[in-house]
């Protein structure tokens, strides 16, 4: 059974590896997870996956708002996987204060970073070279119907720069 260290683990060094690039870091992980056991792909998954849905929030679509200057449904989704992909520090702060991606952030490309859809397929990937078979149900709750917390207006640069002035102010000010 993968523990959260673990998974951990396998997402920095993939990255570490790939010296920040997202695609690239999604190439090794599916190498990397092709290394282990079908079972061992399918604990990362989950632990994947729940990640996911916990960053399903408003006030982080808010932040991935401010850092790419919009962000859609699917652009979302794609950016909560590349924010798993930067590590626990940075995704647990992210979750902790999504405005203090500010300072948690080195740096930020809107045309290279904050979209990882690749790193969110790293195990059905994986799973499906080392069985053939698509990878199953996970059998973990599935992502809420509608974003957590109270729903922000993205379309506002007053409501934005209010909620997240650390983000506003170092990538839209």
């Amino acid at each position: 059974m993968m523990d959260e260290t673990e998974f951990w683990g396998l997402v920095d060094s993939a990255r570490e590896v790939a010296d920040g690039d997202p695609e690239d870091q999604s190439d090794l992980l599916v190498d990397q997870l092709s290394q282990l056991d079908p079972d061992a792909v399918l604990d990362f998954a989950r632990h994947f996956e729940a990640r996911s849905n916990r960053a399903y929030r408003w006030d982080v679509w808010g932040a991935a708002w401010v850092l790419l200057g919009g962000v859609s449904d699917d652009a979302f989704e794609a950016f909560r996987f590349w924010l798993i992909g930067q590590g626990r520090e940075i995704f647990e702060g992210a979750l902790h204060d999504p405005d203090a991606l500010a300072d948690l952030l080195e740096d930020f490309d809107e045309q290279v970073d904050g979209d990882c859809e690749d790193l969110g397929y790293a195990a059905d990937e994986a799973y499906e070279r080392l069985t053939g078979a698509p990878l199953p149900e996970l059998g973990i709750s599935p992502a809420p119907r509608e974003p957590i917390g109270e729903p922000l207006d993205f379309e506002s640069e007053a409501v934005l720069a209010e909620r997240y002035p650390r983000l506003w102010e170092r990538f839209r000010g």
